[in-house]
């Protein structure tokens, strides 16, 4: 007796979703252990945060709220529709939308605190020299562009229909390349403050060691954001009330 095909596609939507729920709850239990990394890094081996009266210890807000603003956030903000699936999509947009402005605000505080520790510094660090300020500067150019196009874009009315169709690709493809920019700038952010701040880094230090950790854990939260973002099969399914939104009715 062979099984009915519209029986294996729901077994498989079944599967698919049943995997990307696992998926998506490792993926978060790797964000909040790169949190959780990253404050210990700077709590214990680098002497915690501070203000501009120690600008060593104020440094220490950028890795924080960037990992937080730039990476966490960033990442469950372009999870967000496909984490809450069964959410309507006018809600998830201003979701969205919200985690983003979240983040860019942490953003904003964590490059005004990286600015202040070199300039108050004595003698003064140079601003913008390494690759790593210039691959940061270019995911928050980025995502800061990417945050002002999709809001006029999905949010504030305005676009016709036609133009938000063909917006679309280009907003999920930017939106992942500035995610993927931020995780390669983190990566070198740490190396470059691993061997700047850590003398025996060489000699597998605990305080080398964990910030090779907290590498290895933004890439994965990496990997797997842009996996389940990119996975077909976990693709949302529009709702029934999701129509209004593409006819235009009014809610």
């Amino acid at each position: 007796m062979k099984i009915p095909i519209f029986i294996i596609g729901k077994m498989d939507e079944d599967a698919a979703l049943t995997n990307f729920k696992v998926l998506y709850v490792v993926t978060q239990l790797c964000g909040l252990t790169m949190i959780i990394l990253v404050s210990c890094w700077v709590g214990i081996h680098f002497g915690g945060v501070g203000g501009t009266a120690n600008p060593r210890l104020e440094f220490n807000w950028h890795p924080l709220f960037m990992t937080i603003g730039l990476l966490f956030l960033y990442g469950n903000s372009i999870l967000v529709y496909r984490g809450f699936r069964n959410v309507r999509k006018k809600t998830l947009k201003w979701t969205h939308a919200g985690i983003h402005l979240t983040a860019f605000v942490l953003t904003v505080i964590a490059l005004i605190t990286v600015f202040d520790s070199h300039n108050l510094a004595n003698p003064p660090v140079p601003n913008m020299y390494s690759l790593h300020s210039w691959l940061g500067m270019g995911a928050v150019i980025v995502f800061g562009l990417q945050y002002v196009a999709g809001f006029t874009a999905y949010l504030a009315p305005g676009w016709r229909q036609a133009l938000k169709v063909a917006y679309m690709p280009l907003h999920i493809y930017f939106g992942l390349f500035g995610f993927v920019l931020a995780i390669a700038s983190a990566l070198m952010g740490i190396t470059e403050k691993a061997l700047f701040a850590i003398p025996d880094y060489s000699s597998f230090s605990s305080a080398g060691v964990m910030g090779n950790c907290l590498g290895l854990v933004y890439v994965i939260f990496g990997a797997l954001v842009v996996y389940l973002v990119t996975e077909g099969s976990y693709k949302r399914k529009p709702l029934p009330e999701d129509a209004v939104l593409l006819t235009g009715a009014n809610e």
